[in-house]
This record gives structure tokens, C-alpha cells and sequence, in this order.
């Protein structure tokens, strides 16, 4: 009977992250879909190829070495430990574990669950930077989060053993910072080098408008994110363990669901409290922008990126309302930066995922302060000051200084912007001239048919 419970365990939560990938694939159309419809005609392939190309080169370095960097560092720089080779070396991509093995039916559901939470960080940035960027920066930039920054944030502050969980009782449940705040930290670093769009500012520094050529599909973008988010949700979860299987202790004897951190949750909770957030943030960036569509459905992303690293423990009414302090705080800080310090974030990208991410970790140590932090024995506790300093390395540490680094050294090379010829003219332009040249021959042919 053990055996047989073990079995059906097994097989249960293979399908159980089975299901969240393709659950989470609808995050990448939105955001194709999303940056697609905030480009300018001129700028439509550009624009989807660049997005769409971070699925192939972010899954072949992650195979190669993200996934890696995960077991292998969660101790830090030198804070709790080393390097652990041994915990590491049988999730890498030599082994046998890395393949076809009857013997684990877990390692490829669970490591492609992360790889499409890497495709997220890394199209999260390429919404702030469309227009002016060269494909092959991006790529790189691409690269460098997808499989790099962001899987050393996770294995620091999201493994179940990692130091900042150890030493400063951080707690980001469903990735307010690990994604978000690292993302938006990232693409702000990106976007300091890379520069405004042509004609963004006026000579007095005024910014313009640039709308979004077709409202329609930004708003059902959006929408399908919201979709996708729910098997990101899912997928931050461990979906049945039981108490004796942890090392710490679980009150109770029932098995149940966990958090990444090991500690219980139930997807029951994650659902009042994902739709109260979503509510409160729409709501929020509703009433501040006014009724602004982009920025009210944008604010519904907001809302749940906020709320999202204590959603496993809030009260709905607390989701909820901190789900709009996230949303209206996005708003005013994304127009109070772009006029002050001239940055042309494309669709907000650095506001909704960024500040609403590191406002989100703040506000969550203060909401669940002396909460445990991990079923073990020996971690800190939940508290203000661990989650302001872990807000700060994943904005500030991980995310702003290694986008601001490569994209220097791009940029010292030429590589990172388009010329100013093309982006006045379009980085479709020659996409087009072949189709306006191919539909001209088809029509000299038809004329020659008629004539004939």
C-alpha cells in the first residue's frame, strides 16, 4: 500500500507541474501580444521575433547552466557555505537525470516549470526596451537574466535552504521579488544606457505620448497574462508532502500542499487572495489614472505582483488592499521617473513589475512579521528588516546593476541601439519594401493575365 500511495504521489505531482507549463506558456503570447500591440507599425516583426526568440536561447542555457546555478548556490557568496557540487551534480544536464528516466518522473516537469518562470523575467525586460534595441543585445540581456540572475536570486531567496531564507527570514512566496522586482530592477538598468525613443521628450525634456497602435490587443495581452499567472501561482507550490517527509515539523498529520519554502498552503487560499489582489490593483489604477485602460489592467497586474510574496498567508481584504497600495504606487512612481530622469519604459515594465515587486517585499515582512519563515529549525523568522534587505538585492543587486553592466559593455561595443536611421524608419523597413515589392509583381501579373 505504501508503494502504491508513493506511486500515485509520483504520478500526481508530475501532472500536477505538467499542467502549470503550458498554463504558464499563455504569460509569453500575452507578452507578445502586448508588446506587438504597444509598437508602432513600423516596428511589428522587430518586435514579436525579439520576444519570441527567448524561447529557444533561454531553455538551451538554462538546460546547460541555469538550471545548475539553482542546487548549486543556494548558500550564497560564502555566507552559509559553499558550493554545493554534490547537491548540484545530479540535476545537471550531463546526467542521467537530465533525460529519459523512468526512475524520475519529476526533474523535467519541475525544471521546465522554472525555465518558463525564466522566459517571464526575460520578456518582462523586453517590453521596457521595444523600438530602439538591437535584437542580439537583447538576446544577451536575455541570456543574463533568463539564465543567470535571476535562477542565483531564486536559489538565494526561494530554494528552501537558501541564505537569505536562513539569515533574514525572507519570504516571497510567489515571486513578488524573485521575478519582479529582479526583472524590472533589470530592465531599468537596461534602459539608463539604452536611452528614450526618438522623440519620447521634447527639446524641454516634456515627455510625449507614444500610444500603443492597437489598444485592443495590449488589453487582451494583459488579459491572457492574467490567465498564465494562475499556473505560475500553481507552480510555486509543492503539491502534496507529507509532515514526516519535511526535516522540520508540520503541525498535523495530513499531508498536505507547501509553499517552495516547504511551509503549508493551500491552493484554496492562493485563490481568494490572487483574484482580491488582481481586484484591488485594477480598482486602484482605475480610480489614479483615471480610467486609463492600459493603466487599469496594467494596475490588475500590479495588484497581484504586490501582493504576491505573502499571498500564501494574507487575509483577501489584505490582498486586496495591498494589492491597490501596489497598483497606485506603480502608477505615480512610473510618470514621477519618466519625467524626472527622462527613462522611456515602452509599457511600464519597471513600474508594474519592479516597484510594485519591491513595495510588495516590504509591505509583506511588516504584514507577517515573527511568521516562521521555513519548517526548519533555526531559520529566521518573517520581518520587516530581512525582507527590505532582500527587496534591495533583488531590485537593486541582481537586477539593476547586472542589466546596467552588460548593457555598457554592449553599448562601448556598438552593439546595444539601432542606428537613427533605422528607427526613423523602422526596424520592419526592409520586411516591408520586400512585401511591397512582392505585391507589386503580383499585380503587374495579374495585369499581363488580363491584358493576355
Amino acid at each position: 500500500m505504501g508503494n502504491n500511495i508513493d506511486a500515485l504521489t509520483t504520478v500526481f505531482t508530475e501532472f500536477y507541474y505538467w499542467v502549470t507549463i503550458p498554463l504558464m506558456f499563455l504569460i509569453h503570447v500575452g507578452f507578445c501580444m502586448y508588446e506587438v500591440g504597444a509598437s508602432r507599425r513600423k516596428n511589428h516583426m522587430h518586435t514579436l521575433l525579439k520576444n519570441s526568440m527567448i524561447i529557444p536561447l533561454v531553455t538551451i542555457t538554462f538546460f546547460f547552466f541555469g538550471w545548475w546555478i539553482y542546487w548549486a548556490l543556494p548558500n550564497g557568496p560564502g555566507f552559509t557555505g559553499g558550493i554545493l557540487w554534490d547537491d548540484a551534480a545530479p540535476n545537471g544536464p550531463t546526467s542521467d537525470i537530465m533525460a529519459t528516466n523512468l526512475q524520475d518522473r519529476i526533474t523535467g516537469v519541475f525544471w521546465a516549470a522554472f525555465l518558463l518562470f525564466s522566459w517571464t523575467a526575460a520578456s518582462i525586460v523586453s517590453g521596457a526596451v521595444i523600438e530602439r534595441i538591437n535584437s542580439g543585445a537583447f538576446w544577451i540581456l536575455a541570456v543574463v537574466i533568463g539564465s543567470g540572475a535571476w535562477i542565483v536570486d531564486a536559489a538565494w531567496g526561494w530554494h528552501y535552504g537558501g541564505w537569505m531564507v536562513q539569515l533574514l527570514g525572507y519570504h516571497d512566496a510567489y515571486a513578488s521579488g524573485v521575478i519582479h522586482a529582479i526583472a524590472g530592477g533589470f530592465a531599468l538598468g537596461v534602459l539608463v544606457v539604452l536611452g528614450p525613443r526618438l522623440g519620447k521628450f521634447s527639446k524641454e525634456g516634456v515627455p510625449r505620448d507614444i500610444l500603443p497602435h492597437n489598444p485592443w490587443m495590449v488589453c487582451l495581452g494583459l488579459f491572457i497574462i492574467y490567465t498564465g499567472f494562475w499556473g505560475f501561482y500553481v507552480a510555486c507550490n509543492v503539491p502534496l508532502i507529507s509532515p514526516e517527509g519535511i526535516g522540520g515539523q508540520i503541525t498535523g498529520d495530513t499531508w498536505t500542499a507547501t509553499t517552495i519554502y516547504l511551509t503549508p498552503t493551500t491552493l484554496g487560499a492562493i485563490t481568494f487572495n490572487f483574484l482580491m489582489s488582481l481586484s484591488g490593483g485594477m480598482l486602484a489604477a482605475f480610480m489614479v489614472s483615471k480610467g486609463d485602460a492600459f493603466w487599469t489592467y496594467s494596475g490588475g497586474l500590479a495588484g497581484i505582483i504586490t501582493a504576491s510574496a505573502g499571498n500564501d498567508l494574507y487575509h483577501p481584504m489584505q490582498a486586496m488592499i495591498i494589492g491597490g497600495i501596489g497598483a497606485a504606487a506603480a502608477y505615480k512612481l512610473h510618470f514621477w521617473v519618466e519625467r524626472k530622469f527622462k527613462i522611456d519604459d515602452a509599457v511600464g515594465a519597471v513600474a508594474v513589475h519592479g516597484y510594485a515587486g519591491f513595495i510588495g517585499l516590504v509591505i509583506c515582512g511588516f504584514m507577517l512579521w515573527g511568521h516562521p519563515s521555513s519548517p526548519y529549525e533555526g531559520y529566521a523568522a518573517i520581518n520587516p528588516l530581512g525582507n527590505t534587505i532582500g527587496a534591495v538585492i533583488m531590485f537593486g543587486v541582481l537586477g539593476f546593476l547586472p542589466g546596467y553592466i552588460v548593457s555598457k559593455i554592449l553599448h562601448a561595443f556598438g552593439l546595444l541601439r539601432i542606428p537613427r536611421e533605422v528607427e526613423l524608419l523602422g526596424l520592419d523597413f526592409s520586411s516591408q519594401q520586400e512585401e511591397t515589392r512582392a505585391a507589386r509583381e503580383v499585380r503587374e501579373a495579374i495585369r499581363e493575365e488580363i491584358g493576355a
